[in-house]
């Protein structure tokens, strides 16, 4: 060790006397930077005491405030702790409420000095709230998640982050909870500004990064040191505790450095100290790592002995540098990137004399994710404003993590869903949202055209239900990426406009529920297009459908399209066999109604056998096998319901779609005729007031229809059974489930009379 005054030199002495002989040196040094590096104030420190009321100055002449005016939500206390040999008082701020916003604005614009910032995060639980339940939660700097602090292994817990400044004024701190992590805590947050330039060197392959410290040794020294020593507020640690233990001292000693290359400008006492192994060619850190990851790694080396060593530099068994030297009376550093690793082993390995190292530096290399355009912010934040709530919009919409209501893909906005406001009209707004590939505005009182959207080429999915729509605009043809829109349950009238066929990516267009009438574009009359439109006046892709509607816009005509069948004529050529049995003996009288009984027997069995073969044809949604009804059945496990006609069955299909099973008991020729008859008349309708039909079974003489199941049971259930007593249908329900009903059975009829003038009856 030497010291001003004194021509000795030693390899002894502890680390105390050291700085007895250093202190004034540096403080004569101090006196000659500018003021700025030893004013706190007037450097740009922020420290912020978390749910402190009140300020002070701290022993290191460090001013701290209240965090009141940084943040806006959460709650304070302050708990007692014994810390080492000594005891603590710490404020504390903590978020009881998942829901609402836990960030920081911290202010950080960017100058001439400084490119890059330091923020230094302390967690403190101590059992404030008497819980025995220390929290684990997440903490973000801007778009990026950056660490978890987890309060069970190790209280307090220190953070801290080197996060390059941009454009920007301020930079969100934010705790996230996570689930059953309990309630984020915080006690500190501090702000420091760094050298400019610093933290870049070696970097090139990590462009857009932040570092989270995992190191910072001040080698050969066994306290730690700080500021106004390190006039940038960085905690050096002790050289200590570190495998292999080193047991030779360190070496400490009073030297100007040439600081020009070392952007980082590491203080003059961390570089008065290093570890030099004497008597050994091998100098050796083994640093355990938090997470597989990559590392961002910084050596310091000063010449602060007799001698210019030079020796290998390893990492992780790697050589890394060979042949590296260190000057007297100069200042380098190493920068080195790992990729990949999760363990740190840092060798050194003499060539000539002895290896030293002065400090290291190990920071875990975190991804700062691109932020989403501010044209989308700004749209966004509009639209905020514009429904009168406070949706929590804060900051970037994808990261750390997306805003309610938001979906992202990377950093681009491409999903929106707002429901159940009212938003009344689509605004200009809406138009700048250039990616969105899914728009949800269903049931937000949106009332006059659809207007604002022609933009949006790259939407695929458009939901405006449940409106007060009246006119489809000009715009939705312009939507060349759309694949679903929904406009069930508006106000829309008219006829559907031409230009909607041009949507060639389009397979389903729901037009239920409104007050359309008139020819569909026959553009839309296409195998990969489900086009929706029960619940019109009239709606169709014949002109003929429409004919004998009434004009008066009050009647509403159920929509239903009906497929009718001639059947081929099966009159016997009986009165021809009679006219010329007619003429015979009395003898031959009983074979003449013999074989007339045969013959209607065959004929009948013909004709039985057409149509069931015919029953393929009439656009059942399916037609089962017995093997498959037992399977859905389970056996015919579940009996749900039973009638004159048989019982039904619940079933379960392979899809996981529920089926009601309805098995007739009749087996004669008239429960055929019957079953037949059914299949036939709900094959051919489809509406919303009937039960839908799913499919068929006519197999071994089994009759056996399938139906879509109704959890909800029964109508006689609600109005007298068990559900009654639960819920009362009001009186305006009831007309309705009667005018319903009304319905249905009006389409039955009606395709029942169609059945009957094919086959040339007409006693309906």
């Amino acid at each position: 060790m030497y010291c001003p005054g004194s021509t000795e030199w030693s390899s002894s002495g502890s680390g105390s006397m050291a700085f007895k002989c250093f202190l004034p040196g540096f403080v004569l040094l101090c006196s000659l930077w500018t003021v700025g590096f030893c004013n706190q104030d007037g450097f740009g420190f922020l420290s912020l005491s978390c749910g402190g009321t009140t300020g002070y100055v701290d022993a290191s002449n460090i001013s701290w405030v209240s965090d009141g005016a940084y943040i806006s939500s959460g709650k304070t206390t302050s708990i007692d702790y014994i810390e080492g040999t000594s005891s603590s008082n710490s404020p504390l701020r903590f978020f009881p409420d998942d829901k609402s916003p836990k960030c920081y604005k911290l202010p950080v614009k960017k100058n001439v000095s400084s490119s890059m910032v330091l923020v230094r995060a302390r967690f403190v639980y101590k059992n404030y709230d008497r819980l025995g339940k220390p929290p684990v939660f997440s903490v973000s700097l801007g778009t990026a998640i950056t660490s978890t602090v987890n309060l069970t292994g190790n209280d307090p817990w220190i953070e801290e982050f080197v996060w390059p400044v941009n454009y920007k004024d301020t930079l969100s701190f934010c705790l996230h909870s996570v689930p059953h992590g309990g309630s984020p805590v915080i006690s500190s947050l501090e702000v420091r500004p760094l050298p400019r330039g610093a933290y870049h060197t070696g970097m090139r392959d990590f462009p857009n990064k932040s570092l989270r410290k995992a190191y910072r040794i001040n080698s050969g020294y066994n306290e730690s040191l700080r500021y106004p020593l390190d006039p940038y507020d960085r905690i050096w640690d002790a050289d200590q505790s570190y495998t292999p233990f080193h047991v030779s001292s360190g070496f400490n000693f009073l030297l100007g450095f040439n600081l020009s290359s070392v952007l980082e400008s590491p203080p003059p006492a961390v570089l008065q100290t290093a570890r030099v192994l004497a008597r050994t060619d091998v100098l050796t850190y083994n640093l355990p790592l938090d997470a597989l990851g990559d590392y961002y790694i910084i050596l310091y080396f000063a010449g602060i002995v007799p001698a210019s060593p030079s020796f290998d530099v390893l990492v992780n068994g790697d050589v890394v540098r060979s042949n590296f030297h260190v000057k007297m009376s100069e200042a380098s550093a190493l920068h080195l990137t790992q990729k990949g690793i999760e363990n740190l082993n840092i060798t050194l390995k003499s060539i000539s004399f002895y290896p030293q190292i002065n400090a290291i530096e190990v920071y875990e290399i975190v991804d700062i994710p691109l932020e989403a355009s501010s044209t989308t912010v700004s749209a966004l934040q509009v639209i905020q404003q514009s429904t009168g709530l406070d949706l929590g919009w804060e900051d970037d919409p994808c990261s750390p993590t997306m805003w309610e209501h938001i979906g992202c893909e990377g950093s681009i906005v491409t999903s929106l869903e707002i429901a159940d406001i009212n938003l009344r009209s689509i605004s200009p707004t809406f138009g700048d949202l250039l990616d969105l590939k899914t728009l949800d505005l269903h049931n937000t009182s949106l009332t006059g055209e659809i207007q604002n959207l022609g933009s949006l080429q790259h939407l695929e999915k458009l939901n405006l239900s449940f409106n007060q729509l009246t006119s489809f605009g000009t715009e939705l043809k312009n939507l060349v990426s759309l694949q679903i829109l929904d406009l069930q349950n508006n106000s829309l009238d008219g006829i559907v406009p031409d230009d909607m066929g041009e949507l060639e990516d389009l397979h389903l267009l729901n037009l239920e529920n409104n007050k359309l009438q008139g020819t569909l574009p026959q553009s839309l009359n296409r195998e990969s297009l489900e086009v929706r439109t029960s619940g019109n006046l009239c709606l169709s892709f014949s002109t003929l459908s429409c004919n004998d509607v009434s004009s008066d816009p009050s009647i509403e005509t159920p929509q239903v399209t009906v497929f009718t069948k001639k059947k081929p004529d099966k009159n016997t050529h009986m009165a021809i066999m009679l006219g010329a049995i007619g003429g015979t003996l009395l003898a031959l009288i009983v074979i003449s109604i013999s074989v007339l009984l045969y013959m209607r027997k065959e004929r009948t069995e013909i004709t039985y056998s057409e149509r069931a073969l015919d029953m393929r044809n009439w656009n059942a949604a399916r037609i089962f096998s017995y093997k498959e009804i037992k399977a859905a059945t389970n056996n015919f496990k579940e009996v749900i319901g039973r009638g004159s006609f048989g019982s039904v069955y619940l079933g379960k299909l392979s899809d996981g779609k529920l089926v009601a099973v309805k098995v007739r008991f009749d087996k004669s020729q008239l429960g055929a005729d019957s079953f037949i008859n059914e299949v036939y008349l709900l094959s051919q309708v489809r509406h919303q007031n009937l039960v839908c039909l799913e499919g068929f079974c006519h197999e071994s003489k089994q009759q056996i229809l399938v139906y879509e199941y109704l959890p909800g049971g029964s109508l006689a259930d609600h109005l007298y059974g068990p559900n009654s007593r639960k819920v009362s249908l009001s009186w305006v329900r009831r007309l309705k489930i009667a005018v319903d009903a009304a319905k249905g059975m009006f389409i039955q009829c009606l395709c029942f009379s169609f059945k009957q003038e094919s086959q040339g009856k007409h006693d309906i």
